[in-house]
């Protein structure tokens, strides 16, 4: 069964109190060449057949990711 993975990120103007929290414990490990976190969300979703990328994006637009502020970036079996 095909797999379609949705990858939904805070869009870059948005805050991210998430990731700037990652980065600074990387940076008190001694990590300091990363110099940028962004969190998201990853979904993995079993399909059958082939539905349309159209149809893909308004799921993960309406159901998946709320598109004010967050992207939204599919990867369909065949990319």
């Amino acid at each position: 069964m095909p797999q379609v993975v949705v990858d939904v990120v805070l869009k870059p103007e948005i805050s991210d109190p998430q990731g700037q929290a990652v980065l600074g414990a990387l940076g008190r490990l001694g990590h300091t060449q990363v110099t940028g976190v962004r969190q998201g969300k990853h979904f993995v979703l079993d399909v059958e057949g082939t539905p349309s990328r159209e149809e893909l994006q308004q799921i993960a637009e309406t159901l998946l990711a709320n598109p004010v502020i967050e992207d939204v970036e599919l990867h369909l079996p065949t990319d």
